[in-house]
Parts: C-alpha cells; structure tokens; sequence
C-alpha cells in the first residue's frame, strides 16, 4: 500500500482538501439564504437544481464506494499499481454527502417560494430519466463480472456529463434577462475557491507519489475543478462586468420582469387601449 514520501506535503495535501470542502460546502448556503431571504427563487434556474442533484449524487456513489470499499479499492490498485494511493480523501466524501443534502433543500425552496413563470424544462427532466437509466444498465452489466471500479466510474462519468451541463441554463438565464439578480455571486466565489484548492490537492499528491495516475485514475475529480473554474469565471464576468446591478435596476424591478407572462393576453392588450 502506498505512504505518504514527505510528512509537508501530505499536511498541505489534507489542507487543501478541507479548504476545498469548507469552500464548496459553504458555496451552497449564499443561494439558500438569498432565497429565505426573498421568499422567491426567481432568477434561480430550476434546471441547474435538478441536474445539480444528479451531478451530486453520482459523485457521492462513486466517492463513497471508491473510499470505502476494500474491494473498489484492490480493483484500483491492479489497474492502475499496487503501490498508488487511491484518489478519494475523506474530504471528497464529506463534501458530496453534504452537497446531496444542500441541494436536495434548495430543490424543496423551489416548491415552496414565489417563482413567477418558472418551472423545470421537460428537457432536463429528460435528460435526468435517460442519465439514472443508463446507469441502471451499467449496474446490470457490472453484476457478472463483478466489475465494480468500472461501475462506479461510470457513475463518476455521468457527474462530469452533469457538471458540464448543468452550469449552461444559468448561463444562458442570465443573459436572457440580462442580468445575475437572484443568482448568488457568493456562491460563485467559493465554488471558485474549491475547484483551485481541490485541483491543488490533486497536483500535490501526484509531486509526492512522482506519478500522474491520480489525475487520470479520477478523471472525474480533475474534470469537476477544470469545468467548475470555466463557468465560475464566466459566472463571475456575467456580473461584475456585462449586467452589473447598477445597469439594470433593483432586484425587485427584475423579479416583476420574471413573474410577466411571456405572451400579452388579449385583455391586456385591451387594458393598454383603456
């Protein structure tokens, strides 16, 4: 089983990860906070909840059987050598137990506050049926053979295809309305912060061991801070430098935009005559 070689990388390794938990962790409650606070989710796009909550939960799957399972682990080590570590530290763990839960109550604001005309697209709701059913043939696949650490890294794939996703509804919401009122920036900044440190993390471990399996042994762990810095820095441009608030107004002005009907009725129309 492999050791850590220097005792000061292995401490600013374990400092890393928990930066990164702490910032991703704390990246969700900005959101949750803004929404108790309006009681209204309007400007939150409900796409990026749900796909979120995939993206979330199949990490969590591959993550926990990657850290716990004894077996996931021998499979690991007779793939990629008996003598690397294995790319998941409690951290991960840590995290995405409590980004499933975050989430998942960040799902229930979108059913109990104001949220004007939005609802979640049939194309996620799609997207979300046809990603569990793939994976529930991939177990079905794995069952004979017995080939858990290529099953779990099918789940880890699908939390890439998820993260990917699920940022671009937002992205494409805030320039519809020209404008990130209701997005919580605070969210960006600390998702901005753990995808660095949880992408340092990984840079240090391959310095010590002198090998960049882990980097590609968990591709998904590489792929998840790589796509997270992307669209948190296109997240952050979107608002401190296209739709800053002072080009468009109060929240208040944009949350009565969210709430008008796409389509005048024809009694508008004649009210607007009167």
């Amino acid at each position: 089983m492999a050791s850590w070689n220097s005792i000061p990388l292995e401490v600013l390794y374990n400092t890393l990860g928990w930066i990164a938990f702490f910032s991703w962790s704390i990246s969700f409650y900005p959101q949750v906070i803004l929404n108790f606070k309006r009681k209204s989710v309007v400007g939150l796009n409900f796409d990026f909840v749900v796909l979120n909550l995939t993206k979330h939960s199949s990490y969590l799957i591959y993550n926990a059987s990657m850290f716990f399972s004894s077996v996931v682990q021998k499979q690991y080590r007779e793939k990629y050598g008996l003598d690397e570590m294995i790319p998941v530290a409690a951290n991960d763990v840590a995290f995405s137990t409590h980004a499933v839960l975050l989430t998942a109550f960040t799902l229930f604001q979108t059913v109990i506050y104001d949220r004007g005309n939005q609802k979640v697209s049939k194309t996620s709701i799609g997207i979300v049926c046809v990603a569990w059913l793939t994976v529930a043939v991939c177990v079905f696949v794995a069952l004979p053979s017995h080939s858990w650490l290529w099953l779990i890294s099918c789940f880890n794939t699908l939390q890439v295809v998820m993260t990917v996703i699920k940022y671009i509804p937002q992205a494409i919401m805030n320039f519809q309305r020209k404008s990130t009122i209701g997005f919580s920036i605070g969210n960006i900044l600390l998702d901005l912060l753990g995808g660095v440190t949880n992408y340092g993390q990984m840079a240090v471990q391959s310095i010590d061991q002198n090998s960049w399996v882990n980097f590609y042994g968990n591709i998904g762990k590489t792929l998840l801070s790589l796509v997270s810095i992307f669209f948190d820095l296109l997240f952050i441009l979107q608002h401190y430098v296209i739709y800053p608030a002072w080009k468009i107004g109060t929240s208040r002005d944009v949350d009565v935009i969210g709430k008008k009907p796409l389509l005048k009725t024809s009694d508008d129309e004649n009210k607007e005559d009167v």
